[in-house]
């Protein structure tokens, strides 16, 4: 565990070597600040990412780069309606041995690596999809009656278009679950995008330099965990999940009124790493509020369910869990606020 005065050291050697990286990807990706950072706080806790967006908007580009940037094995399965599982996690294969017998042996898929993009992710069928659940969770794949550990630090980066409702199958909540972050990509503005323009369509070519490998990060994530969770503020934490609960002893009106399900307890878990990294990027060793409430949309967003009256209306969940991290007190002994959205 990080103590004494190697404490701030740590911090300080973090943030260097957390803006290495981010100033790496900056050389290709324009703009998208807090993406970048979404993204990266999900690599250094050991998280998956789910990144949402029209195409054309530097999604796969940008997690490309991040491998470039990185030391570590990379695949890249394009998702579709006739993908199998077996495509994705392997399979066994009837191979001629050197004294000329035929054996089975597996053959391992795209999953054996350290960073996986996942194009298109709910282009594929539930049944592809759920073979990622166990990969995602345990960093494992079973299959064939063996059970093989993945090389760490392992992981997942999907992207989906929210457009495209043809031949797509909207992902269970019991994998959206397993994502870390959902992470939404908006347009680049005027000057982003001139700056797009001229690295494009010009004859430049950027070449990515590798900075870190899977040794430091995995250095890094136990140092995150070290970083001090005061208890008052988990237990914001802990309220600001159960108050997306509805009926629950912490919902507020707007949870009742919009929502169907609310977070899990991996949003709290999500919470917590999360403002840990935050805090680390700050020069700090302890998590404030301001952590919590910085991270609170990605971490939400894909874990709670609208109801029927919140998609008649047209309201998203980004606006009800601002409502709810608008009206949630910070400590818990002050009464909620009423939180409703306007009509």
């Amino acid at each position: 565990m990080a103590t004494g005065e190697n404490i701030q050291q740590q911090a300080e050697q973090f943030r260097k070597r957390y803006q290495a990286v981010k100033d790496e990807i900056g050389r290709v990706i324009v703009g998208h600040d807090e993406i970048v950072h979404g993204v990266l706080t999900c690599l250094f806790v050991g998280g998956h990412c789910l990144l949402e967006g029209v195409p054309g908007l530097g999604k796969t580009m940008l997690i490309r780069t991040l491998a470039e940037a990185l030391d570590l094995r990379f695949s890249r399965i394009q998702f579709t309606p006739d993908l199998m599982p077996a495509d994705i996690l392997g399979t066994n294969m009837v191979v001629e041995s050197p004294d000329g017998k035929r054996v089975f042996e597996f053959q391992k898929g795209p999953l054996f690596t350290q960073i996986c993009l996942a194009d298109e992710i709910n282009r594929a069928t539930p049944k592809t999809q759920s073979a990622m659940l166990e990969t995602m969770q345990e960093g494992t794949i079973t299959t064939s009656g063996h059970r093989y550990e993945l090389d760490q630090p392992f992981f997942v980066m999907a992207t989906q278009n929210p457009i495209e409702q043809e031949g797509t199958y909207p992902l269970p909540e019991a994998q959206l679950d397993r994502f870390f972050f959902k992470l939404v990509v908006g347009y680049s503005n005027r000057e982003q995008l001139n700056t797009i323009v001229n690295r494009t369509t010009t004859a430049s070519n950027i070449e990515v330099q590798k900075v870190m490998d899977g040794s430091e990060i995995l250095k890094w994530q136990s140092l995150i965990r070290d970083v001090i969770l005061a208890q008052h503020v988990q237990d914001y934490i802990v309220r600001l999940v159960l108050s997306t609960h509805p009926a629950g002893p912490f919902a507020l009106p707007v949870t009742n009124q919009y929502l169907r399900w609310g977070g899990s307890p991996r949003g709290a878990q999500t919470l917590a790493l999360a403002a840990k990294v935050r805090a680390l990027l700050e020069g700090r060793f302890n998590v404030s509020f301001e952590d919590v409430r910085r991270v609170f949309l990605p971490a939400m967003r894909h874990r709670v369910i609208l109801n029927f009256e919140a998609q008649a209306e047209n309201i998203e969940a980004d606006e009800v869990l601002l409502q709810i991290l608008e009206a949630l007190p910070e400590k818990a002994e002050d009464t909620p606020t009423t939180a409703t959205l306007a009509d």
